[in-house]
């Protein structure tokens, strides 16, 4: 893959071009192309200067519900510079405004090809993977795009050894039970520095849950576009943080999303594009910090990470953190990584077996809800191409086997979390072999039990109140 311009031997990028501005703070007002909005800057409000402690407080003015400020600099300084087509890294762009679908230069009416963020590596703190470990991806602060909004304790998440020595990195410790928390922890903070009045996100699962909650900690409004077949816990839970939760036909979410983003100013968390997945430019970079956490419990980069794949930004991410340690000399290569799909779709395996960006398939019937996608994206073929790895395609049983060993283990998790581990033991059955044995493997699990499509809908009858029926169920017991 070609270089960024900002790599660690190269000097710091030029403020003075428009394609390459400095690690500043986020700039306001500028949440992306709004036909509803001014693009012009709104001045700062009237209110006292903070060097001068003696001087009048106003009064302030009344509410205005068509704007809102844009968040004050974030404490911990963030070293991105930029954005750069993933297509063509020589095409940059401003760090400010996200470009929300896809890059305008490269994209063409078959693909809308994503944008990646460019840092001024040159500037990593030296001792920024030898501090503590910490809850909140402000640890990370250097390495992402400006947090402004508050966080709610994500990443750190265990990284659990199974009996055979494989690691599991249980994304289901996260606030809201999944990875998607890193995501929208960027995102949201995207939102609320581009001053929009609101998030809009299309999910039916993790990624509305986490967007609903990062967004009330951001005090910012949110809509969920939910597809009919939602499961009913996960409408529940998205509800509870007082999103406003709009259940509409799949095929119509994309329209309806950009009218919320034009007419509301609500900025988009997730992807509308419908030629290819392309999602938020920053939020696979909160997706990079699980790169990291596993690289300093391991004390070194895995052999092979195995990772549950819908659209790929999570593949991507995975697979970008371990790149930049390659850009900072502190590994000399990065993990294979192998997506693993429902075989009852599988888009990015496609785009991979017939060399093409990106694809979209027929998608037939699965639990896995939460990863059964009919379109893919170009990060995911980036990530598999660039580590030597592969795509591969699991079947809702071998995802019950996988699902069932971690239980066994204690860690409950949702049927499309479980791919990961289903991919592994496919992938060594197939290959006649453990693989990978010259050191530890990964697989990433992305969510809790509790997201499951069936979760609750099965009763459970009483049993007879007597020694013997309870003395039975007991013996049933393993061990």
């Amino acid at each position: 893959m070609q270089q960024r311009n900002s790599r660690p031997d190269q000097p710091s990028p030029d403020p003075t071009r428009p394609d390459s501005p400095g690690p500043d703070s986020p700039r306001p007002n500028r949440s992306g192309p709004n036909p509803a909005r001014s693009d012009s800057p709104r001045p700062n409000p009237p209110g006292p200067n903070p060097a001068r402690p003696d001087s009048p407080r106003p009064n302030p003015p009344g509410p205005n519900p068509a704007r809102r400020e844009p968040a004050q600099r974030p404490r911990s300084r963030s070293l991105a510079t930029g954005q750069r087509s993933l297509a063509d890294p020589s095409i940059g762009y401003p760090l400010w405004p996200p470009l929300t679908s896809g890059c305008p230069r490269t994209s063409t009416a078959a693909v809308a090809y994503p944008l990646d963020v460019d840092y001024a590596y040159d500037r990593v703190p030296a001792d920024l993977f030898g501090r503590p470990a910490a809850h909140g991806l402000e640890r990370w602060a250097p390495l992402l795009p400006p947090l402004a909004a508050p966080g709610l304790g994500e990443g750190n998440t265990p990284l659990v050894q199974l009996p055979d020595g494989v690691h599991v990195k249980d994304e289901s410790r996260n606030p809201t039970w999944s990875h998607k928390d890193r995501l929208n922890r960027v995102a949201v903070s995207a939102a609320k520095a581009s001053g929009a009045r609101g998030v809009v996100v299309s999910s039916s699962g993790n990624h509305g849950a986490a967007a609903a909650a990062y967004a009330a900690r951001a005090g910012l409004p949110c809509a969920v576009f939910t597809s009919p077949d939602t499961p009913p816990a996960v409408a529940s839970f998205v509800r509870a943080y007082g999103a406003a939760v709009l259940t509409v036909p799949r095929e119509s979410v994309p329209a309806l999303a950009r009218r919320v983003v034009e007419e509301f100013g609500y900025h988009p968390v997730s992807s509308f594009t419908e030629t290819a997945h392309t999602g938020h430019p920053f939020g696979p970079e909160g997706y990079k910090t699980v790169a990291y956490e596993i690289f300093l419990d391991l004390g070194e980069v895995p052999e092979a990470v195995y990772v549950p794949t819908g659209y790929g930004e999570l593949l991507f991410g995975v697979w970008k953190g371990f790149h930049e340690l390659t850009l900072l000399g502190l590994a000399d290569r990065t993990p294979r990584l192998y997506a693993c799909e429902p075989a009852a779709g599988g888009p990015l395996a496609t785009a991979l077996r017939t060399g093409r960006p990106a694809a979209r398939v027929p998608v037939g019937p699965t639990e896995a809800y939460g990863i059964s996608c009919a379109v893919g994206g170009y990060r995911g073929v980036v990530a598999v191409r660039e580590s030597g790895g592969a795509a591969l395609t699991v079947t809702d049983e071998q995802m019950a086997a996988a699902r069932a060993e971690l239980a066994g283990q204690g860690m409950w998790v949702e049927l499309s979390s479980a791919a990961g581990l289903a991919g592994l033991r496919a992938h060594r059955d197939a290959s006649g072999g453990p693989g990978e044995a010259a050191g530890p493997v990964v697989c990433v699990a992305t969510s809790s039990g509790f997201k499951d499509s069936a979760t609750g809908t099965r009763g459970y009858p009483p049993m007879p109140a007597d020694w013997d029926t309870v003395a039975a169920a007991l013996r049933g017991l393993p061990g």
